[in-house]
């Protein structure tokens, strides 16, 4: 498929598609004439990208972890490196929730302050 119908399945605009093709985040595409023309593997490889970056994972994160073994994407290295985020989302999460239990003591506490006029 060309690249504005990659750009309207996966949301992205064509300039960051070619961005990260430009960083090796995806295959160079085949050529059909002047277009490049994306394959399904393309598109999803994709999405997991716009996924990854939601998640706060930067791009040069993801061009360690985004690899291709003879000529497929190595899922399986991704796999494994979507259970690290879990993992790291799951322990910000844990902060967040002590950083709330430490704010909801502070307002306990100043709501038994005696007022002053």
């Amino acid at each position: 498929m060309f690249i504005g119908a990659v750009s309207k399945r996966t949301g992205l605009s064509v300039k960051a598609i070619r961005l990260y093709e430009d960083m090796g985040l995806i295959r160079i595409p085949l050529r059909q004439g002047n277009y490049r023309v994306y394959s399904e593997t393309d598109v999803e490889v994709l999405q997991l990208i716009k996924q990854a970056k939601q998640f706060g994972v930067t791009l040069n994160r993801l061009k360690g972890v985004i690899r291709y073994r003879n000529g497929d994407v190595d899922w399986e290295r991704i796999h494994d490196f979507l259970l690290d985020v879990r993992q790291q989302l799951m322990a910000e999460q844990t902060l967040l929730e002590q950083k709330m239990q430490s704010v909801e003591l502070c307002l306990r506490s100043m709501d038994t302050c005696p007022q002053t006029a």
